[in-house]
């Protein structure tokens, strides 16, 4: 998916495949750590209005879930794991209490230990998907053309240019929110790379050809 790309159908479509992507993984409890952080977590957060917080057990979740479909790096969740529940519920209060301000909500976030601005954005993107995506390389790499600086004043470029694109796709009647637009360039980069591993030839495959050939001459 081209990030400049504004045909709002292609958009869509690359955004229904994203189950079906995550399914593709084949990696040990994605589905259901999917579901709890796109389902379940949401509302869990919000009924505790009007001072929303995380638990230390919903951060380890999610640590899991963002490893999960990341790249997986265990010392961060033996961080988590290590932290004050009173400093979680806190530092996540204070975070959400923040918001629409991004800068000061990934920075209360990030005085807990292991917790970067990659991190602190799946947080904040939980809480509030229609302000702020998550920082996730394959969408870096679409929206900036690299995924390597995991920076806050990296992540408030990111936040600008996924907030602009939805709300040119949304103006058309169609509703975008900028960890849609997240998801949707997750997706479309999960799935070209699929494509590219079928288009590899087998060289097994291929030395067992020419041996057959060989046998029938």
């Amino acid at each position: 998916m081209d990030f400049k790309c504004s045909d709002v159908n292609l958009w869509k479509e690359a955004l229904s495949s994203y189950s079906a992507r995550i399914e593709s993984l084949n990696k040990p409890n994605i589905v259901s750590l999917d579901d709890f952080y796109r389902n379940q977590l949401p509302p869990l957060i919000h009924q505790r209005n009007p001072n929303s917080y995380l638990t230390k057990t919903e951060l380890s979740k999610l640590m899991q879930w963002k490893l999960t479909r990341g790249k997986w790096r265990p010392r961060l969740l033996d961080f988590v794991l290590s932290l004050d529940e009173a400093l979680v519920k806190s530092a996540s209060q204070k975070a959400f209490q923040s918001l629409p301000d991004i800068s000061k909500a990934v920075s209360e976030l990030t005085v807990l230990k292991g917790i970067g601005p990659a991190t602190a954005s799946a947080v904040l993107a939980a809480y509030a998907p229609d302000v702020a995506p998550f920082m996730s390389d394959e969408a870096m790499v679409a929206a900036l053309g690299n995924s390597k600086d995991y920076t806050l004043k990296q992540y408030l470029i990111f936040v600008d240019k996924l907030q602009s694109k939805a709300k040119e796709l949304s103006s058309e009647g169609d509703s975008f929110t900028p960890s849609d637009i997240e998801r949707a360039l997750w997706s479309s980069a999960v799935g070209a790379k699929m494509s590219d591993l079928k288009s590899v030839p087998d060289p097994e495959a291929n030395s067992n050809k020419n041996s057959k050939r060989k046998r029938k001459r």
